[in-house]
């Protein structure tokens, strides 16, 4: 057996940029790890996924050309049914033996060995090793129908009358062991070495490819092309980032852009265009959108951020004169720039407050009614909110701001671009000239809108987007629509984690049950609508609980401070802190299992409450529990309003021998109600000293 490196390439017409990038991790990695599960690879076997407009290749190093033989043993069946009283075959045990090719002969060299209870009969033989063509015939079968493919196509095949089913219609097909063809097929291709280059610039129209290794350097040299997706992309990012240094400019970063342009040029070329200053004029959000989104090409902007009227583009082809590329490509984009402008002069005719009206003919959902009465209902929360953050100044900017915060929608602008939902209600709510903080507001409602996204930038955008994510929370949850699984049409998970990102990081003086309890009201007029406090609370706690996971809190210390479900979740980190610094202490371990042990109890003895009748205190132990604390639990009681949990949680600490002495000396349950009932009751003030910042029972073993 030999190893030597193998090529596989699928030629393809283009394939779909936005899924490209995908589709050639995935073919190679399919081709490997199907070689690999059949022993036609070694442990030091790579692979190197390409993949162009055009082609899907992996080159996989050390492959052998045959699977090494493998010692298989079968199980035959019981000893009592293949052997008779004899010791001899039965008819069962022949009939299985010629079934795997087998006869009388090696009845004498079968295996007896325990399978549960009964002894059964093991045949032992060599497994041949898959020649390389059959184990690479069902690589590639796997690795095609695997393919994460968006959309598939059914086409018919060169014989005009079978179909195939596949992304785009294949019409190449390379395999190569080293320099020897491999001899496999799949979509009506035979396996050759014959592939293509770039569609305009290849120096000849069929190249052949010489042998495994040669191919990535004979589609540069012979075919213009860059098969590696990773080093087209760096190309493209180094070109860009040379023709917008002579500009003294910087192109703007979009990753998505970039993956999706080294997906639509197997030769990139960037040469730079440009526009008339006189559409500036229009937000530049606007025209960055238009030109990424339908032209995708890559705006420059200055030093400040600012976009100029220069852009790059991204071409397939290196003509000696590009100025006809240029010239086409200012040609295509004047006119979308055009469009732009003139729905953001439209718009501006017509101000946003005349347009709220339309929104009462905008369906929300079918079961909470129109755009118009969400707004209503956004308004009120608002209002709650800020009459609990600020004056009334902001009473009434958070109002107005939520009032306008989705006239916009109703706009050319958005209509053409619903990316640019808020940025343009900002725009033309300072055209009709509403102050920055609303028009601000009107722009930030939607954030955050992903993880890592910053938050509104001013008390009134934090009003309104608290509002429209409670709103859109409370109102899903009340009819039912509770996200289960993966599916979460109406990302309600983002909207409550921003929730919880904007109280918890702005820390904010409002508690989630109060601003829950907001938003219900809200509601009480919606037919169908039903209050749903308990579950929606508790999804907001879910979200926080697996947010603070993946800060880095252990599991333990989230559950302690979440136990207790604290309503200002501003204070969740300090909680955390000092149950942290608490844990780390040498009498934690100790008192977080009494803690769990007094649980238990109180649990058991429902009614445990009342006043301490230190009259009752008889046991020496119980009498000293009673007066540490009496003597503690006023500092750490102070040390908690003062927001101080460290030391409010390290003030239990001297506990530990005193509650030690009481569970070895003082029997809870006795045989007297008053004394059993007086003890419940030590128990009781105890459990609510030690579990004010957390829950430190959870922090047991």
């Amino acid at each position: 057996m030999t190893t030597r490196n193998l090529l596989v390439e699928l030629f393809v017409e283009e394939l779909p940029p936005k899924a490209l990038k995908k589709l050639g991790e995935y073919f190679a990695a399919t081709l490997t790890a199907v070689l690999k599960t059949q022993g036609l690879l070694l442990p030091e076997s790579a692979v190197t996924a390409f993949a162009t407009p055009r082609r899907l290749a992996a080159h996989i190093t050390q492959v052998l050309d045959k699977a090494s033989d493998k010692p298989v043993s079968q199980k035959l069946m019981p000893v009592s049914v293949g052997l008779d009283a004899n010791g001899h075959a039965t008819p069962a045990l022949l009939k299985r033996l010629a079934a795997l090719g087998a006869d009388a002969a090696v009845v004498a060299q079968l295996k007896r060995a325990p399978d549960g209870k009964n002894e059964a009969l093991f045949f032992d033989s060599i497994a041949a090793g898959v020649p390389l063509a059959e184990g690479l015939q069902k690589a590639l079968d796997e690795a095609i129908t695997k393919l994460p493919i968006p959309k598939v196509m059914t086409y018919q095949l060169a014989d005009g009358w079978d179909s195939v089913n596949f992304v785009r219609p294949a019409h190449g097909l390379v395999a190569l062991h080293g320099g020897d063809v491999v001899a496999i097929g799949a979509l009506g291709l035979q396996a050759g070495r014959e592939t293509q280059g770039h569609r305009f610039e290849a120096a000849k129209p069929v190249i052949e490819i010489r042998d495994a290794d040669s191919y990535e350097r004979q589609l540069a040299e012979e075919g213009a092309v860059i098969a590696s997706f990773a080093g087209r992309r760096a190309e493209i990012v180094r070109q860009l980032a040379a023709a917008a240094a002579q500009e003294g400019l910087r192109p703007i970063e979009d990753e998505a852009l970039l993956d999706e342009v080294t997906a639509l040029v197997e030769r990139p070329n960037v040469l730079l265009g440009q526009f008339e200053e006189a559409f500036l004029e229009v937000p530049q959000e606007c025209l960055i959108l238009t030109m990424k989104a339908n032209q995708k090409y890559f705006p420059l902007l200055d030093a400040n951020g600012r976009l100029t009227n220069k852009f790059l583009i991204v071409s397939n082809i290196c003509p000696a004169d590009a100025s006809l590329v240029i010239g086409g490509n200012e040609r295509v984009v004047r006119p979308r720039l055009a469009d732009a402008k003139f729905f953001f002069d439209q718009d501006r005719k017509k101000p946003l407050d005349a347009r709220v009206l339309g929104l009462s003919k905008v369906v929300y959902h079918n079961k909470l009614g129109t755009q118009g009465e969400r707004v209503g209902r956004v308004q009120a929360i608002a209002r709650a909110i800020a009459e609990k953050l600020g004056d009334a100044t902001l009473v009434q900017h958070a109002d107005q701001a939520a009032l306008l915060a989705k006239a916009d929608l109703l706009t050319d602008m958005v209509g053409e671009f619903p990316e640019l939902q808020g940025i343009m209600g900002r725009y033309y709510a300072r055209h009709d000239g509403l102050g920055e903080d609303i028009a601000f507001a009107i722009e930030d409602h939607y954030k955050p809108r992903f993880a890592g996204d910053e938050l509104p930038r001013n008390p009134v955008g934090i009003c309104v987007a608290l509002a429209d994510k409670l709103e859109t929370l409370t109102g899903m949850f009340g009819i039912g629509q509770i996200p289960t699984g993966d599916k979460d049409p109406f990302a309600l998970r983002r909207h409550a984690l921003g929730v919880i990102r904007m109280l918890s990081e702005r820390d904010l003086p409002l508690a989630l049950d109060s601003l829950i309890g907001s938003a219900q009201q809200a509601f009480a007029a919606v037919d169908g609508w039903a209050d749903a406090t308990q579950a929606l609370q508790q999804f907001f706690f879910d979200r926080l609980a697996v947010g603070l996971r993946d800060a880095g809190y252990s599991a333990q210390e989230v559950d302690a401070v979440l136990a207790l479900q604290p309503q200002q979740l501003g204070e969740v980190g300090a909680r955390l802190a000092a149950v942290r610094a608490f844990a780390a202490l040498p009498e934690a371990e100790a008192l977080a299992a009494a803690n769990k042990r007094v649980g238990n109890i109180l649990k058991k003895a429902e009614g445990a409450r009342g006043d301490v009748d230190v009259g009752l205190l008889q046991e020496s132990a119980e009498q000293a529990l009673y007066r540490v604390l009496a003597d503690i639990v006023p500092a750490a009681d102070r040390a908690f309003a003062a927001g101080d949990y460290s030391g409010s949680l390290k003030a239990l600490a001297t506990l530990r021998v005193p509650v030690d002495a009481f569970f070895d000396q003082v029997m809870v349950n006795a045989e007297d109600e008053k004394l059993r009932a007086n003890r419940l009751a030590l128990l009781a003030q105890l459990h609510s000293a030690m579990n004010r910042v957390a829950d430190l029972s959870r922090l047991a073993a």
